[in-house]
């Protein structure tokens, strides 16, 4: 009998499954995942299981009791929508009624010079994160590229084990999602800590001595040493299976409101690997690599493959992260990378605790907190909404749980 299948069996892929079940399928379900591992928590990858050697994947597995069949270190090679089969590396097929794609993302690899040296590392799977975890105890001098949320995290990660860290981002600040002014907040965090910060220039290539990597080039020809490179350049949705299924893959798989894959019902997408249209966006699709949209995702994904299409429910989750760096929580609702300018809220009187808003076109589009996180749900509630900044901070004023005193003047910080 044909099976819901899911390809992906990481935390898109899991809720996906539970979602399913709650929503009443009765037939078989497998999950198909590349990793031997059951799925397990991500976001540990650039944190604890970095700097605790007694910490492996075991500690961070998801809760998975659900009726299924997990085919684990299995690669999907290929779709053929026509027959309704995933086509599996080795040769097996699987049959489907529904499927859900849930495939997530690739670590963009480093293509210059010195990709081939030993020393070099990326992070997306648990083995990725053992592996540095090794180096990292015989390195001295660590180079990020990329001052993203990962490059960020292993920054502060290193640093926690004494390690000279140099971080490198072609941007002007850390995190450039986050705008400027936060951006070099964040700067600011990471100098305290002793990262040197390598901002507004490229890499040349990685230069090696002996089959390992020593030194990185900078575009400008300064050389600076290395004995271990973390290559943290973003992510690529995982799609390259699907290269002959006839689906629209740009950026990732494309989906309209209810997750559904565009031009095939019984097609289904969920976290990093879908695209969809997101109303901030305007016309365009978003794909958001970022552990909540997952699990609600993959939730609604497994309860929509249940249903008819006229019956599926749209997708109207606020997107939202959060990254831990030094004790600090940085956390973020909407899509502050959108924003026109940045208004400054609320912050505490030493400045380590703020929280602003990004205003686009008149409307608050996003929400940054730095050790914030009891005022982010007010904001998650103005997402989308018009910004009325005199009437917000009244609202905050008359807020006992707010981070500052009481503003002695209806304005907002602005950059």
């Amino acid at each position: 009998m044909p099976a819901l299948v899911i390809v992906g069996a990481s935390l898109a892929g899991l809720r996906a499954a539970q979602g399913a079940r709650r929503g009443g399928w009765e037939g078989e379900i497998v999950v198909v995942g590349e990793e031997r591992h059951m799925p397990y928590a991500r976001p540990p990858l650039s944190k604890e299981l970095l700097t605790d050697a007694a910490q492996g994947v075991g500690d961070h597995l998801l809760p998975a009791e659900l009726e299924a069949t997990w085919l684990l270190g299995k690669r999907a090679s290929g779709l053929d929508r026509r027959a309704r089969r995933v086509a599996l590396a080795g040769g097996e097929e699987l049959a489907y009624e529904r499927l859900v794609i849930a495939t997530g993302c690739e670590p963009r690899r480093w293509a210059g010079p010195g990709a081939e040296l030993a020393g070099v590392h990326t992070i997306r799977r648990a083995e990725d994160a053992l592996a540095l975890r090794a180096a990292l105890a015989g390195a001295e001098r660590v180079a990020i590229l990329g001052a993203g949320f990962i490059g960020c995290e292993v920054a502060a990660s290193a640093r926690a084990l004494g390690l000279e860290v140099s971080l490198f981002e072609l941007a002007s600040t850390p995190l450039p999602v986050l705008g400027p002014d936060l951006g070099e907040r964040c700067a600011a965090l990471h100098r305290a800590h002793g990262v040197v910060l390598r901002l507004g220039t490229g890499i040349a290539s990685l230069r090696g001595a002996g089959g390992r990597v020593v030194a990185v080039e900078l575009a400008d020809g300064t050389v600076l040493d290395a004995d271990l490179v973390v290559v943290a350049l973003g992510a690529v949705p995982g799609t390259g299976w699907l290269a002959e299924s006839g689906l629209a893959l740009e950026p990732g798989v494309r989906c309209d409101v209810t997750l559904t894959a565009v031009g095939d019902p019984d097609v289904l997408a969920a976290g990093d690997v879908a695209a969809w249209p997101y109303p901030l966006a305007g016309k365009g699709l978003i794909r958001v690599e970022h552990w909540t949209n997952a699990a609600e995702q993959g939730s609604l994904a497994g309860r929509n493959a249940v249903l008819a299409p006229a019956a599926r429910e749209t997708f109207g989750g606020v997107p939202s992260f959060w990254s831990d760096q030094y004790g600090v929580r940085i956390q973020a609702v909407g899509l502050p990378a959108l924003a026109q300018r940045m208004h400054l809220i609320e912050e505490s009187e030493d400045g380590s605790r703020f929280v602003a808003v990004g205003e686009r076109d008149g409307r608050a589009v996003g929400a940054v907190a730095f050790d914030g996180a009891r005022r982010l749900p007010h904001y998650r509630r103005l997402i989308g909404e018009p910004l009325d900044l005199d009437a917000l901070l009244a609202a905050i004023a008359d807020d006992r749980h707010a981070l500052q005193n009481r503003p002695t003047t209806a304005t907002a910080r602005t950059t």
